[in-house]
């Protein structure tokens, strides 16, 4: 199974182009894409709806859609008929497998005095593989301090932790999803969260994902924790470059910010992961993985 997260800064490229043709061109080809910054209605962008835009760029695959930032946009006709519009910014998850439910989790976010902060969501869905059920999550952690991503880092290891124990979205004897004929999995174990997390290997929110460094052991997968496919794969954990150095975009220096991480007990199935540093159609890389199910 191929995965591919890639933050897509609403469509925009290297050139400040608008171009989500770049953008499916990067990813297509991929059993499970998670995006961010998949925008509606943005002034700035001009955009109009990029998720129904990518579906429809992308007719093969299933997809949810979570906004993250939500405000009106509406306009009034001249007779008077309100346009109901949303500007929105949030996360996109899409699969060659149905995704057979979705959730929507807010993260935490502090109120900022200086800076620019907003609201960041993890979006959830689980599919079914040849090994049983996958929960995804496409995440975009807070640009803004390591305090807020820190508190976000903990909010999602508790919804992995706590998740198969508060189960499916719908639950008890003759629950709706039953009684109406859908199917309705329990949440599993096995999680693998991707998206642009704000950090790097050397902050201070990387060990709290993926757990501390033993002296004697280096780093050891644990059940509580999760492991980088990147460094399981094969590279260190100080390589890669999945945002370069952009001096008019604020990176002034090459970062890795994207990845992929997977629960212990999928670790034994990465296979490989890259980065694709030729992709044109954001200022970040696409990041892949290959699980073996």
């Amino acid at each position: 199974m191929k995965l591919v997260t890639y933050n897509i800064q609403y469509g925009v490229g290297k050139d400040w182009k608008p171009d989500l043709a770049r953008i499916v061109q990067a990813v297509d080809g991929a059993d499970v894409i998670a995006l961010q910054e998949v925008v509606r209605h943005m002034p700035m962008t001009d955009s109009g709806d990029q998720p129904a835009e990518l579906a429809a760029l992308l007719p093969n695959y299933y997809w949810v859609y979570g906004a993250a930032v939500d405000l009106d946009r509406s306009e009034v006709d001249k007779d008077g008929t309100i346009v109901n519009r949303r500007m929105q910014i949030g996360n996109m998850l899409l699969a060659r497998r149905p995704i057979l439910s979705s959730r929507m989790f807010m993260l935490p976010k502090l109120l900022a005095i200086d800076g620019q902060t907003s609201q960041r969501v993890a979006l959830e869905g689980i599919i079914e593989t040849a090994s049983g059920p996958l929960r995804l999550f496409s995440v975009h952690l807070s640009a803004l301090s390591n305090r807020e991503r820190k508190l976000q880092v903990a909010e999602l290891l508790r919804l992995y932790r706590e998740g198969p124990m508060a189960g499916a979205v719908c639950d008890g004897a003759n629950n709706w999803a039953e009684r109406n004929g859908l199917t309705n999995p329990e949440v599993p174990e096995a999680t693998v969260i991707m998206g642009d997390f704000n950090f790097e290997p050397g902050h201070p929110e990387y060990p709290l994902m993926t757990g501390e460094v033993d002296p004697v052991f280096g780093r050891i997968a644990t059940r509580d924790v999760f492991v980088d496919a990147w460094v399981r794969a094969g590279h260190a954990e100080d390589e890669g470059v999945t945002c370069p150095t952009c001096p008019e975009n604020n990176t002034m220096h090459d970062m890795r910010l994207d990845y992929i991480y997977v629960s212990a007990g999928l670790a034994g199935r990465v296979k490989d992961a890259r980065i694709d540093s030729e992709a044109q159609g954001s200022d970040h890389q696409p990041v892949w993985a290959e699980l073996e199910f």
